[in-house]
């Protein structure tokens, strides 16, 4: 696992709704040195917690330590495919979904249909876009957060529910 990068000090401003990318961690997986190091430089202006994985054995086990709110995944690695970690993801999940967002230099319409049924939630193709992979983070990473938020106040009348039943 490589250190986390912290950039928080750069990030920009919490929004009205509480929502702040730099309280945030992205897990980024790719076996590509040169490729992690243009995802790192891109994400930098979010100002979120960044952590790597090299290969998808490496990310599970990153993944379940550090629970982070947002991977970014590409396909094509040794040894455990982007697809695979995808699906083990799902599987061991419980409760809200981690938005993933599968990137790789595959193109074609059969590779989309099988990361949405890995469980992608979103898909970039390489050479990746600066603007448009900030954009697609930071709206994963606001639905993240908006669900939370969402599984917090479900709880709270939760408990407000069986306080109400037992006075």
């Amino acid at each position: 696992m490589t250190a986390p990068n912290d950039t928080a000090a750069a990030s920009p401003a919490a929004s009205p709704t509480g929502f702040d990318p730099s309280a945030m961690t992205i897990l980024v997986v790719d076996d590509n040195e040169p490729n992690v190091e243009l995802l790192l430089a891109y994400l930098d202006e979010l100002g979120s917690r960044t952590l790597t994985a090299r290969d998808g054995a490496e990310a599970l086990k990153i993944f379940e330590a550090e629970s982070p709110d947002l991977v970014l995944l590409d396909i094509m690695m040794p040894r455990m495919s982007g697809f695979q970690v995808c699906e083990r993801i799902r599987a061991e999940e419980s409760g809200s979904r981690t938005p993933v967002i599968m990137i790789t230099a595959l193109n074609q319409v059969a590779d989309v249909e099988r990361a949405v049924e890995a469980g992608a939630d979103d898909f970039l193709t390489k050479p990746v876009d600066r603007m448009e992979l900030v954009v697609r983070a930071q709206a994963q990473l606001r639905v993240r957060y908006l669900q939370r938020q969402l599984d917090a106040t479900r709880e709270a009348l939760k408990a407000l529910r069986e306080k109400q039943a037992s006075d």
